[in-house]
């Protein structure tokens, strides 16, 4: 298991979910703090250049774990599921700018919200046909790449379409590619799954990264979560990927950052050493 907190460049809108803003800033805070590596948000392949960014991970001695779309459709209003087809063509199209970007960064793909929703006169059947066939279509363009496309549960009160990690495992049956996963999140897990560890532990197929945050959404540590349950729920399904920090910057950027680092460094150190 490998560290990693969420950063964006420094014109990512105030929005934007993620710790810290500015990449060069962010990858030296995230270095100092010892975590292994950072997840990008980015709203289209064109907001980081590939040669800078390859040689600051180098130089601070970290990783892409992922990259992060909350952009795409918080900022672009794009998503699999939009009843426009020359809007669905559009969002492929970025998907595709961003896999071909996560060929040398990370290999991992999450969509949040871009997957879309069920919306007032689309019949859920429609909604969930579109999620499918928009799935399998950048699937199979991310094969040739070595890229992995991750949907990531979100709960009620943000979105109405696949809420839980139950939910995302069924649909992710139906499209029936080797290289789609989910992407669990503590935070909405908190809302949505009876159990996360037993969750994390039963759907373990398709778990291929997960975001930590507390049950208030701060730092682990900050809020009620038994990260003890998760961690058990992760060891029994034999997870060996990247945890991530995505988490409110409250009280501050840096104070959230050294709360996660210090929280969860030794939570990883443990659970390499299968001390859980």
């Amino acid at each position: 298991m490998k560290l990693s907190v969420a950063v964006a460049g420094e014109h990512a809108p105030a929005d934007a979910f993620v710790v810290w803003r500015g990449f060069e800033h962010s990858a030296e805070k995230a270095a100092e703090l010892g975590f292994h590596g950072v997840e990008l948000a980015l709203k289209e392949a064109g907001d980081v250049d590939p040669g800078k960014l390859a040689s600051l991970l180098t130089q601070y001695g970290l990783q892409a774990s992922c990259i992060s779309t909350g952009q795409v459709f918080a900022v672009s209003g794009l998503y699999f599921t939009h009843p426009d087809e020359s809007v669905r063509a559009r969002t492929l199209a970025v998907f595709e700018g961003l896999i071909d970007l996560a060929s040398d960064f990370g290999g991992l793909i999450n969509v949040g919200r871009a997957r879309g929703y069920y919306a007032e006169g689309q019949a859920p059947e429609q909604t969930e046909r579109l999620f499918v066939d928009t799935c399998r279509t950048l699937c199979d363009y991310a094969a040739p790449h070595n890229v992995t496309i991750m949907i990531e549960p979100v709960n009620r009160y943000e979105i109405n379409f696949i809420n839980s990690v139950a939910e995302g495992a069924e649909l992710l049956s139906r499209v029936e590619r080797d290289n789609i996963g989910l992407m669990p999140d503590t935070f909405h897990m908190n809302i949505e799954d009876v159990s996360i560890g037993g969750a994390l532990a039963e759907h373990a197929e398709y778990v291929k990264y997960v975001h930590f945050a507390d049950s208030n959404r701060l730092a682990p540590g900050q809020g009620h979560l038994d990260f003890d349950d998760v961690l058990r729920g992760l060891k029994t399904g034999g997870f060996d990927g990247w945890v991530s920090i995505e988490i409110l910057p409250k009280p501050d950027p840096d104070t959230a950052a050294r709360q996660s680092a210090e929280a969860v460094l030794p939570m990883v150190e443990r659970y390499n050493a299968g001390r859980l």
